[in-house]
């Protein structure tokens, strides 16, 4: 007996990123990290709901994502899962969850899946050596998105928060990582700060979609934290951020009204009490 539930919204696939990619309809992602703001970003059309690695700052207030661990990003996204009826769900892999060997990555990959409910899973990197392991983690039946470009899990390695691919070798090596990445069998590549033109030239040499992070708008779909883009993290203005709405400014508002209205015996009143 089936228990397809007829009313419910039809979920965004892997494939219909691409159908997307080849008609030209731009892919809109976004991260969540709990059920609330998942269910917003969801009911809002988002295409791609990615549970970063970045929980690691905007929500646990470590200073990088290499901390986070895999238990973090399954209590996590299973809390998204909740909230997400239609779009893609992407979870990060945190660091060296899928670096020590493939069998590891495999299986870390696959306890995903199985305790959130995920659609898919996120690696870093597009080395011969990961994209092998890309290769075995989607022969387990398991869909990857890749990541090239500014790689945070390896911030230490590049040198800090740096613009990648500027120069010709750098240029021609993640042309290389992106043509092996989709070899390997990624469905999508996120891009993070890579310089346009050269994002662009990625994005029309596959035929798997490239989701731009700093990358310009020659990519075939973006992605930004949501903590970034609704103005939460204070202080925080890279030169490829756009905030769409000042909600920490509403909430500090909104806060200290409160706390004004409890001092000032304003609040609870009379038509806040039980008779």
């Amino acid at each position: 007996m089936s228990t397809h539930n007829q009313d419910a919204p039809r979920t965004v696939s892997i494939l219909d990123l691409q159908a997307m990619k080849a008609r030209g309809e731009r892919i809109a992602a976004l991260t969540a990290y709990d059920y609330l703001f998942a269910r917003l970003v969801d009911q809002a059309g988002v295409d791609v709901v990615l549970v970063g690695d970045s929980l690691a700052q905007v929500v646990l207030g470590l200073d990088s994502t290499l901390p986070v661990t895999l238990d973090d990003m399954i209590h996590h996204a299973a809390a998204v899962r909740r909230g997400v009826r239609r779009g893609l769900l992407v979870v990060d892999l945190p660091f060296l969850t899928y670096q020590v060997s493939t069998e590891e990555a495999v299986r870390n990959a696959g306890r995903v899946l199985k305790e959130t409910g995920a659609a898919a899973v996120k690696l870093e990197g597009g080395s011969t050596e990961l994209a092998a392991t890309v290769s075995a983690v989607v022969r387990a039946g398991i869909p990857v998105m890749g990541h090239l470009g500014f790689t945070p899990q390896s911030v230490h390695a590049l040198g800090g928060y740096r613009v990648q691919g500027r120069g010709d070798t750098d240029r021609d090596r993640l042309l290389a990582d992106a043509r092996r990445l989709e070899d390997a069998g990624a469905f999508a590549i996120v891009l993070e700060l890579v310089p346009g033109e050269l994002a662009a030239e990625i994005s029309a040499a596959l035929a798997i979609p490239t989701i731009g992070i700093g990358a310009g708008p020659g990519c075939d779909g973006q992605v930004l934290v949501l903590h970034d883009m609704l103005g939460l993290n204070a202080g925080f203005r890279p030169r490829f951020l756009r905030t769409f709405a000042e909600v920490g400014r509403e909430v500090d508002s909104g806060i200290r009204a409160y706390v004004a209205a409890v001092k000032d015996r304003e609040y609870p009143a009379e038509e806040h009490t039980f008779q």
